[in-house]
């Protein structure tokens, strides 16, 4: 059975694994274990920067989604930027992203949150899956400095 839950210290290995699954998906970003697991760790032991929500299956790790706080000026309030969410892929097209991605709907409703915003490759069925869920495409051209 599938439950979601906040993710712990001692789940570092299993999102590393995650994050390389992602990565290895996205045109943008490379693999490294090292600074996924410090980032993750960094989130984990900082609850004011995020969440991680992990997607169980008895005690293997089968989906996650980081979910970082930032505040909006344009909604006036605490906002959050979803990030790496990733579902392994044998359970992939039989609910468990939609179950993941509910709960963190549900947690930012539940926080006080008043957006989510978050990037996908425009070349996978990502965009339909977020549509499906109520996200819209925005005219915003998302643009980094890598420092």
């Amino acid at each position: 059975m599938l439950e979601v839950q906040s993710a712990r210290l001692d789940d570092l290995p299993q999102l590393c694994e995650l994050l390389e699954e992602l990565f290895a998906l996205e045109a943008e970003f490379k693999p490294d274990p090292e600074k996924q697991s410090r980032a993750l760790r960094h989130i984990l032991e900082h609850p004011e920067v995020g969440h991680i929500l992990v997607l169980r299956e008895e005690n293997k790790i089968v989906g996650m989604v980081s979910l970082l706080a930032t505040v909006s000026t344009a909604c006036g309030g605490p906002a959050l930027i979803l990030e790496d969410m990733i579902v392994r892929k044998e359970q992939r097209s039989r609910g468990a992203g939609s179950l993941l991605l509910g709960n963190a709907m549900a947690y930012a409703r539940n926080h006080g949150f008043v957006r989510i915003t978050l990037l996908t490759d425009r070349d996978t069925s990502a965009v339909g899956f977020y549509e499906k869920h109520g996200f819209t495409l925005s005219h915003m051209v998302p643009m980094r400095l890598h420092l």
